[in-house]
C-alpha cells in the first residue's frame, strides 16, 4: 500500500511538472507595458523642487501665526500661492503623462499614417519614445541616439532620471552637430522631450541642421515639447520658463531648411510639430544653385 502511494505521488509529481511546463509554453511572461514616466516618476526626478514648494507653503503658514497682521497676510498669501502651484503642476503632470493620449502614441499614428519608416529616436538622457515606437512599428528599423552630455546638461533631474532609466544597450552616442547616420538615409527623426535640454541656441540650430542632413527628401522631423505659452505658464508657473516658445522651434527649423507641415496639441499642454525636408527636386535644385559659379568669359583684359 505504501509502495503504491509512493508511485502515485511520483506519477502525480511528473504530471504536475509537465503541466507547469505546458502552462509556461502557452502563457509566456508578459513584459511590463511601456509608457511615459507618470507623475510618480516626475516627482522622483524633481523632488528638490517639490520639497522646496512644500517647505515654502508650510513656512509661510507657520510664520503667519507669529507675524503682525499685514505681514501675516502676506505670509498666508505666499503659502497659498505655493500650495496652489504645487497642486496645479502635479495635477497637470498627472493628466498629461498618466491619463492623456500622449502615452498611447495614437497621435503619432495620426501624424505619420504610414509609420516612421527607418527612423532615429533622439534622447537627452531619458529615452521614453524608443521602446513604445518599436513595439508599435516592429518592422520599421530604429536607431536610438543619446545626446546626453553631463558637462552641458547639469540639472539634477536629468542625472536622477538617467540613473533610474539607463540607456538601452544598443543606444548610440551623438552630439547636436553629429548624428550617427549617413546623409539622406532616414525617413523620420523623433525628438520627444529631447531638444529643450539643449539650452544653447547654437546647439539647437546644429541639431536641426543635422536632422535635415540625415533625412531623405521629404522626410519628417517630429518634435514634441511643452511650450512656454499661456496654458503651460498657468499650471507650471515659473517652471514654464524651462520650456521654449513656439517661435524658437520654428526659427530653428527654418534655418535648417525644414518647413512645418503639421501641428497637434496633446493633452492640452504638449505640442507635436512635424517638419518636412524639401522634396527631391527642390533639394537637387538648391544643391545645383549652391554649387554653380560664374562661368569664365574667355576674354582677357588688355594691360
Amino acid at each position: 500500500m505504501r509502495r503504491a502511494t509512493a508511485e502515485q505521488r511520483s506519477t502525480g509529481a511528473v504530471r504536475e511538472e509537465a503541466a507547469r511546463e505546458e502552462v509556461g509554453r502557452e502563457e509566456p511572461v508578459r513584459e511590463e507595458p511601456v509608457r511615459f514616466s507618470g507623475v510618480r516618476e516626475v516627482v522622483r526626478y524633481n523632488w528638490p523642487l517639490y520639497a522646496a514648494g512644500c517647505l515654502a507653503a508650510g513656512a509661510g503658514l507657520a510664520l503667519s501665526h507669529r507675524l503682525p497682521r499685514p505681514a501675516a497676510a502676506l505670509a498666508r498669501a505666499g503659502a497659498a500661492a505655493a500650495a496652489a502651484l504645487l497642486t496645479s503642476s502635479t495635477a497637470a503632470t498627472w493628466w498629461v503623462y498618466d491619463r492623456s493620449e500622449l502615452r498611447t502614441f495614437d497621435w503619432l499614428e495620426e501624424l505619420l499614417p504610414a509609420g516612421p519608416g527607418e527612423h532615429l529616436v533622439l534622447s537627452s538622457g531619458l529615452d521614453e519614445a524608443g521602446r513604445p515606437v518599436a513595439a508599435r512599428w516592429p518592422q520599421h528599423p530604429q536607431t536610438v541616439v543619446d545626446l546626453y552630455d553631463p558637462a552641458l546638461m547639469t540639472e539634477g533631474s536629468i542625472r536622477r532620471a538617467r540613473r533610474h532609466v539607463p540607456p538601452a544597450p544598443r543606444t548610440l552616442p551623438g552630439r547636436p552637430d553629429h548624428l550617427p547616420a549617413a546623409t539622406g538615409t532616414t525617413d523620420t527623426v523623433l525628438a520627444v522631450f529631447a531638444a529643450h535640454e539643449l539650452r544653447r541656441t547654437g546647439d539647437r540650430h546644429e541639431l536641426f541642421a543635422e536632422c535635415a542632413r540625415v533625412l531623405r527628401p521629404g522626410g519628417r522631423l517630429v518634435l514634441v515639447e511643452h511650450l512656454r505659452d499661456a496654458a503651460n505658464t498657468a499650471v507650471y508657473g515659473p517652471g514654464a520658463q524651462h520650456f521654449f516658445p513656439r517661435r524658437t522651434w520654428l526659427r530653428a527649423a527654418a534655418g535648417a531648411g525644414l518647413h512645418l507641415v503639421a501641428q497637434r496639441r496633446i493633452g492640452g499642454l504638449v505640442t507635436a510639430f512635424v517638419f518636412a525636408a524639401p522634396p527631391a527636386t527642390t533639394a537637387a535644385t538648391a544643391a545645383a544653385l549652391t554649387s554653380d559659379s560664374p562661368a569664365p568669359t574667355g576674354k582677357r583684359l588688355a594691360p
